[in-house]
Protein backbone atom coordinates (compact mmCIF):
# COMPACT_ATOMS: atom_id res chain seq x y z
CA UNK A 1 0.00 0.00 0.00
CA UNK A 2 1.12 3.33 -0.84
CA UNK A 3 3.27 5.61 1.68
CA UNK A 4 0.26 8.49 2.78
CA UNK A 5 1.22 12.50 3.41
CA UNK A 6 0.96 13.39 6.74
CA UNK A 7 -0.79 16.88 5.61
CA UNK A 8 1.30 19.41 3.21
CA UNK A 9 4.33 18.96 5.36
CA UNK A 10 6.02 17.16 3.03
CA UNK A 11 6.69 14.28 5.53
CA UNK A 12 5.40 10.92 4.48
CA UNK A 13 4.63 7.79 6.36
CA UNK A 14 3.36 4.17 6.55
CA UNK A 15 -0.42 4.33 6.45
CA UNK A 16 -0.57 2.69 9.69
CA UNK A 17 1.31 4.27 12.83
CA UNK A 18 1.47 3.02 16.47
CA UNK A 19 -0.05 4.70 19.58
CA UNK A 20 1.96 4.78 22.48
CA UNK A 21 -0.95 5.36 24.95
CA UNK A 22 -1.32 1.49 26.29
CA UNK A 23 2.40 1.17 27.20
CA UNK A 24 2.08 4.05 29.75
CA UNK A 25 -0.49 3.93 31.17
CA UNK A 26 -2.13 2.09 34.20
CA UNK A 27 -1.48 -1.77 33.73
CA UNK A 28 1.73 -0.94 31.55
CA UNK A 29 3.93 -3.79 30.48
CA UNK A 30 7.30 -3.90 31.70
CA UNK A 31 9.60 -1.44 30.21
CA UNK A 32 11.59 -4.39 28.80
CA UNK A 33 8.74 -5.56 27.00
CA UNK A 34 7.64 -2.12 25.28
CA UNK A 35 10.56 -1.30 24.52
CA UNK A 36 10.56 -4.44 22.77
CA UNK A 37 6.87 -3.66 20.71
CA UNK A 38 8.05 -0.46 19.41
CA UNK A 39 11.23 -1.87 18.07
CA UNK A 40 9.04 -4.52 16.31
CA UNK A 41 6.69 -2.34 15.42
CA UNK A 42 9.72 0.10 13.76
CA UNK A 43 10.98 -3.48 12.10
CA UNK A 44 7.75 -4.01 10.73
CA UNK A 45 8.13 -0.66 9.12
CA UNK A 46 5.68 0.93 10.83
CA UNK A 47 7.62 4.85 10.84
CA UNK A 48 4.87 6.90 12.56
CA UNK A 49 4.56 7.01 16.53
CA UNK A 50 2.29 8.89 18.03
CA UNK A 51 2.44 9.78 21.59
CA UNK A 52 1.71 12.13 24.52
CA UNK A 53 3.02 14.19 27.41
CA UNK A 54 -0.03 12.74 29.51
CA UNK A 55 0.43 8.94 28.31
CA UNK A 56 1.35 8.25 32.09
CA UNK A 57 -0.18 7.38 35.43
CA UNK A 58 -0.16 10.61 37.03
CA UNK A 59 1.60 14.42 37.15
CA UNK A 60 4.63 12.97 38.59
CA UNK A 61 4.64 10.61 36.05
CA UNK A 62 4.54 12.69 33.38
CA UNK A 63 6.11 12.36 29.68
CA UNK A 64 6.54 8.37 31.27
CA UNK A 65 5.72 7.49 27.19
CA UNK A 66 7.66 9.83 25.50
CA UNK A 67 10.63 8.93 27.19
CA UNK A 68 10.17 5.17 26.07
CA UNK A 69 9.66 5.95 22.91
CA UNK A 70 12.98 8.30 22.98
CA UNK A 71 14.72 4.89 24.40
CA UNK A 72 13.53 2.40 22.07
CA UNK A 73 14.12 4.86 18.85
CA UNK A 74 17.50 4.87 20.09
CA UNK A 75 18.15 1.12 21.07
CA UNK A 76 16.53 0.34 17.50
CA UNK A 77 19.33 2.45 15.57
CA UNK A 78 17.44 0.95 12.12
CA UNK A 79 18.67 4.21 10.48
CA UNK A 80 15.32 4.92 8.80
CA UNK A 81 13.48 8.12 10.08
CA UNK A 82 10.77 8.05 12.49
CA UNK A 83 8.27 10.43 12.73
CA UNK A 84 7.35 10.70 16.58
CA UNK A 85 3.80 13.29 17.20
CA UNK A 86 2.98 14.23 20.41
CA UNK A 87 0.39 16.67 22.37
CA UNK A 88 0.00 19.09 25.15
CA UNK A 89 -2.61 20.29 26.92
CA UNK A 90 -3.53 18.11 29.46
CA UNK A 91 -3.20 17.27 33.03
CA UNK A 92 -3.08 14.24 35.17
CA UNK A 93 -3.35 15.50 38.91
CA UNK A 94 -3.89 11.96 41.01
CA UNK A 95 -4.41 10.04 37.45
CA UNK A 96 -7.13 11.96 36.20
CA UNK A 97 -7.65 13.32 32.69
CA UNK A 98 -8.26 16.92 32.76
CA UNK A 99 -7.53 20.25 30.23
CA UNK A 100 -5.11 22.65 30.09
CA UNK A 101 -4.53 24.78 27.29
CA UNK A 102 -3.21 27.91 28.66
CA UNK A 103 -0.46 28.96 26.73
CA UNK A 104 2.12 29.09 29.73
CA UNK A 105 1.42 25.35 30.22
CA UNK A 106 1.63 24.48 26.47
CA UNK A 107 4.70 26.68 26.07
CA UNK A 108 6.63 24.84 29.86
CA UNK A 109 4.83 21.37 28.56
CA UNK A 110 6.42 21.19 25.15
CA UNK A 111 9.81 22.25 26.65
CA UNK A 112 9.37 19.03 28.62
CA UNK A 113 8.64 16.69 25.94
CA UNK A 114 11.93 17.94 24.21
CA UNK A 115 13.67 17.41 26.80
CA UNK A 116 11.57 13.81 27.33
CA UNK A 117 12.34 12.97 23.42
CA UNK A 118 15.46 13.97 23.52
CA UNK A 119 15.44 15.94 20.62
CA UNK A 120 15.70 19.81 19.80
CA UNK A 121 12.59 19.90 17.83
CA UNK A 122 9.28 17.96 17.46
CA UNK A 123 7.80 17.02 14.35
CA UNK A 124 4.85 17.31 15.24
CA UNK A 125 3.12 18.90 18.20
CA UNK A 126 -0.38 19.16 18.78
CA UNK A 127 -2.90 20.46 20.78
CA UNK A 128 -4.28 17.51 22.62
CA UNK A 129 -7.91 18.67 23.57
CA UNK A 130 -9.49 22.08 23.84
CA UNK A 131 -9.64 23.54 27.05
CA UNK A 132 -13.25 25.17 27.56
CA UNK A 133 -11.89 28.00 29.89
CA UNK A 134 -9.30 29.04 27.32
CA UNK A 135 -9.55 30.91 24.51
CA UNK A 136 -9.60 28.44 21.84
CA UNK A 137 -7.20 31.53 19.79
CA UNK A 138 -4.93 31.25 22.49
CA UNK A 139 -3.91 27.50 22.81
CA UNK A 140 -3.36 27.57 19.14
CA UNK A 141 -1.20 31.19 19.35
CA UNK A 142 0.93 29.15 21.41
CA UNK A 143 1.46 26.39 19.33
CA UNK A 144 2.17 28.91 16.73
CA UNK A 145 4.96 30.66 18.68
CA UNK A 146 6.35 27.39 19.01
CA UNK A 147 7.05 26.78 15.94
CA UNK A 148 8.31 30.14 14.81
CA UNK A 149 10.70 29.41 17.49
CA UNK A 150 11.84 26.31 16.61
CA UNK A 151 11.15 24.29 18.84
CA UNK A 152 8.01 21.82 16.72
CA UNK A 153 8.08 21.81 12.98
CA UNK A 154 4.65 21.38 12.53
CA UNK A 155 1.05 21.56 14.13
CA UNK A 156 -1.92 19.14 14.71
CA UNK A 157 -5.23 19.16 16.51
CA UNK A 158 -7.19 17.21 18.51
CA UNK A 159 -11.01 16.05 19.52
CA UNK A 160 -11.82 19.12 17.56
CA UNK A 161 -14.50 20.20 15.15
CA UNK A 162 -14.65 21.78 11.77
CA UNK A 163 -15.31 25.00 12.96
CA UNK A 164 -12.34 24.90 15.15
CA UNK A 165 -10.03 23.67 12.50
CA UNK A 166 -11.00 26.45 10.53
CA UNK A 167 -10.15 29.01 13.24
CA UNK A 168 -6.68 27.42 13.99
CA UNK A 169 -5.67 27.65 10.12
CA UNK A 170 -6.44 31.51 10.57
CA UNK A 171 -3.47 31.15 12.73
CA UNK A 172 -1.06 28.85 11.97
CA UNK A 173 -0.61 25.67 9.12
CA UNK A 174 -2.43 22.37 10.61
CA UNK A 175 -1.31 19.36 9.37
CA UNK A 176 -2.85 17.09 11.60
CA UNK A 177 -6.45 16.05 12.88
CA UNK A 178 -6.61 13.54 15.63
CA UNK A 179 -10.46 12.50 16.78
CA UNK A 180 -11.88 9.11 17.91
CA UNK A 181 -12.66 6.84 14.89
CA UNK A 182 -13.45 3.49 14.60
CA UNK A 183 -16.10 0.93 13.20
CA UNK A 184 -18.49 2.41 15.96
CA UNK A 185 -17.22 5.73 16.25
CA UNK A 186 -17.69 7.70 13.41
CA UNK A 187 -18.95 11.01 14.69
CA UNK A 188 -15.88 12.25 12.49
CA UNK A 189 -18.07 10.94 9.38
CA UNK A 190 -20.83 12.32 10.20
CA UNK A 191 -19.88 15.49 11.33
CA UNK A 192 -17.69 16.16 8.56
CA UNK A 193 -14.41 16.22 9.97
CA UNK A 194 -13.17 13.33 7.90
CA UNK A 195 -14.66 14.99 4.44
CA UNK A 196 -13.04 18.97 5.67
CA UNK A 197 -9.90 17.45 6.59
CA UNK A 198 -9.70 15.95 3.14
CA UNK A 199 -10.77 19.14 1.55
CA UNK A 200 -8.00 20.62 3.21
CA UNK A 201 -4.99 18.20 2.38
CA UNK A 202 -4.87 17.47 6.23
CA UNK A 203 -3.97 14.12 7.92
CA UNK A 204 -7.03 12.12 9.98
CA UNK A 205 -5.40 10.22 12.24
CA UNK A 206 -8.12 8.33 13.83
CA UNK A 207 -7.15 7.16 17.76
CA UNK A 208 -9.28 4.05 18.90
CA UNK A 209 -8.96 2.58 15.37
CA UNK A 210 -10.19 -0.79 16.18
CA UNK A 211 -12.59 0.12 19.56
CA UNK A 212 -10.70 1.29 21.72
CA UNK A 213 -10.34 0.18 25.64
CA UNK A 214 -14.18 -0.14 26.01
CA UNK A 215 -14.96 -1.45 22.16
CA UNK A 216 -12.18 -3.72 21.01
CA UNK A 217 -13.65 -6.72 22.29
CA UNK A 218 -16.66 -5.54 19.82
CA UNK A 219 -14.81 -5.64 17.03
CA UNK A 220 -13.10 -8.99 17.60
CA UNK A 221 -17.00 -10.24 17.92
CA UNK A 222 -18.83 -8.80 15.35
CA UNK A 223 -20.37 -11.69 12.97
CA UNK A 224 -19.78 -9.82 10.30
CA UNK A 225 -16.05 -8.83 10.55
CA UNK A 226 -15.39 -12.25 12.24
CA UNK A 227 -16.73 -13.67 8.28
CA UNK A 228 -15.03 -11.43 6.88
CA UNK A 229 -11.67 -11.90 8.51
CA UNK A 230 -11.83 -15.50 8.73
CA UNK A 231 -12.67 -15.59 4.62
CA UNK A 232 -9.85 -13.05 3.62
CA UNK A 233 -7.02 -14.66 6.32
CA UNK A 234 -6.92 -11.98 8.16
CA UNK A 235 -8.06 -11.24 12.20
CA UNK A 236 -11.09 -8.35 12.88
CA UNK A 237 -8.94 -5.94 14.12
CA UNK A 238 -7.15 -5.92 10.19
CA UNK A 239 -10.34 -5.69 9.11
CA UNK A 240 -11.06 -2.81 11.10
CA UNK A 241 -7.98 -0.62 10.56
CA UNK A 242 -8.31 -1.75 6.58
CA UNK A 243 -11.91 -0.34 6.45
CA UNK A 244 -10.74 3.10 7.70
CA UNK A 245 -7.66 3.75 5.29
CA UNK A 246 -10.47 2.31 2.49
CA UNK A 247 -12.59 5.35 3.58
CA UNK A 248 -10.39 7.93 3.35
CA UNK A 249 -6.79 8.70 1.30
CA UNK A 250 -6.20 11.17 4.22
CA UNK A 251 -6.66 8.27 7.28
CA UNK A 252 -3.72 7.12 9.08
CA UNK A 253 -4.87 4.99 11.91
CA UNK A 254 -2.26 4.92 14.84
CA UNK A 255 -3.73 1.77 16.82
CA UNK A 256 -2.02 1.23 20.57
CA UNK A 257 -0.21 -1.84 21.09
CA UNK A 258 1.10 -3.50 24.66
CA UNK A 259 1.93 -6.72 22.86
CA UNK A 260 4.08 -7.96 20.47
CA UNK A 261 0.95 -9.82 18.74
CA UNK A 262 -0.97 -6.50 18.29
CA UNK A 263 1.96 -4.68 16.65
CA UNK A 264 2.69 -7.07 14.12
CA UNK A 265 -0.65 -7.51 13.27
CA UNK A 266 -1.21 -3.70 12.46
CA UNK A 267 2.14 -3.65 10.72
CA UNK A 268 0.72 -6.58 8.61
CA UNK A 269 -2.89 -5.30 8.20
CA UNK A 270 -1.41 -3.11 5.07
CA UNK A 271 -0.17 -6.49 3.35
CA UNK A 272 -4.26 -7.61 2.83
CA UNK A 273 -6.80 -5.65 0.90
CA UNK A 274 -10.80 -5.56 1.36
CA UNK A 275 -13.24 -6.09 -1.65
CA UNK A 276 -16.03 -2.57 -2.32
CA UNK A 277 -18.76 -5.64 -1.71
CA UNK A 278 -16.86 -5.86 1.84
CA UNK A 279 -16.45 -2.56 2.43
CA UNK A 280 -19.53 -1.75 1.73
CA UNK A 281 -21.05 -4.32 3.64
CA UNK A 282 -19.15 -2.78 7.02
CA UNK A 283 -20.30 0.52 6.07
CA UNK A 284 -24.12 -0.23 7.16
CA UNK A 285 -23.24 -1.78 10.40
Amino acid sequence: MNRRQLGHSGISVNPIGLGGMPMSIQGRPETVQSIRVICLALDKGIDFIDTADVYCLDNDDIGHNERLIAQAIKEWGGGTPVTVATKGGMNRPNGAWTTKGDPRHLKKACEASLKALDTDCIDLYQLHDPDEHVPFADSVGALSELKQRGKVRHIGLSNVSVSQIKEAQGIVEIVSVQNKCNLYDREAFKEGVVGYCEKEGIAFLPYSPVGGFRKHKRTGRDPLIQEIAGRSNMNPYQVALLWLLAASPVMIPIPGASRLESARSSADAIKHVLSAKDIQRINFI
